[in-house]
């Protein structure tokens, strides 16, 4: 039997896999948390953090999920620095101010680092929910996730968009000031791994524009800081939740977990519990906050 499924249920949760097509989440397009199809053991590191997957879905003890993000952490800091800012001078980007990137339809929530969740709670509290997609579930009916999202208002847009213009773009977020550029590993519809460094290529800006050397370097430089801060959030967090369960006896049932996603789905209210500072925080939430 494949040693990923011979795992103690006191350690268990459940790692789900995008779904194709599927857009939940945005952190740097959050992958737009794209299309995987998991294909061997060796592969298991692009895919996390992940989500849904057309029904199917792989069980990870904490530690093997934990030691897969640092893997993915460690060859993120090895990809060349050079090839990185060649791509980023041939992708020649500019925004043209579209508004696009800023809704949910086309990225859907944008994800939050734990000092943009600070900064975002001290002006406008309200715009935080719960990221959603919860990571885990235990026997009690508690989600848990790995930090917050922005709020999206009824047209889907960013709750700070206005008039398809930031409203806070000098104090913008850093996924914000990276978009549409990323750096890290997926799977395309076939399967195959490997390295994306733009988002959204020819579906919004413009493109072949000149961008100097020392922008360019800039840019990479940024775009690799924020994946590497976005891997640490969840290594974190899955060392918090890892060290909780483990301490309040607390353990990951399936059953449990489906049948309150299915409730939640239908409106029903749920407590999630949201990882932010080395601390669960808790929140009562239902369907209609991220509609």
């Amino acid at each position: 039997m494949n040693r990923l499924l011979e795992i103690d249920r006191e350690e268990q949760f459940l790692i789900h896999v995008a779904a194709v097509g599927k857009k939940p989440l945005s952190r740097g397009c959050q992958r737009t948390y794209p299309s995987y199809h998991p294909t061997s053991e060796a592969a298991i590191p692009a895919f996390l953090p992940g989500k849904a997957y057309g029904g199917r879905c792989l069980t990870l003890s904490f530690d093997e999920q934990i030691d897969a993000l640092e893997q993915e952490r460690e060859l993120l800091l090895q990809f060349p620095e050079e090839e990185f800012i060649e791509i980023i001078r041939e992708v020649g980007f500019s925004c043209d101010s579209c508004g696009r990137c800023c809704t949910r339809e086309f990225n859907g929530h944008v994800f939050l680092l734990e000092d943009d969740t600070d900064r975002v709670r001290s002006f406008a509290p309200e715009a935080v929910i719960p990221a959603p997609d919860f990571d885990a579930c235990d026997q009690q009916g508690r989600f848990y996730v790995s930090g917050y999202a922005l709020r999206t208002g009824p047209d889907g847009s960013c709750t700070f968009l206005r008039d398809g213009r930031c409203t806070i773009y000098d104090r913008r977020f850093s996924i914000c000031r990276v978009y549409p550029y990323m750096l890290h590993r997926e799977a395309d519809e076939r399967g195959h791994i490997d390295w994306r460094q733009i988002s959204g290529l020819n579906e919004h800006g413009c493109y072949n524009t000149p961008i100097d050397d020392a922008e360019c370097a800039r840019i990479a430089r940024e775009t690799r800081a924020y994946e590497a801060a976005f891997l640490d959030q969840e290594i974190r967090f899955r060392r918090a939740l890892r060290d909780l369960f483990a301490r309040e006896g607390l353990r990951y049932v399936r059953r449990t977990y489906d049948l309150l996603m299915r409730d939640f789905r239908k409106g029903r209210e749920v407590e999630v519990r949201v990882f932010h500072r080395g601390e669960f925080e808790p929140h009562r939430v239902t369907r209609a906050i991220y509609e």
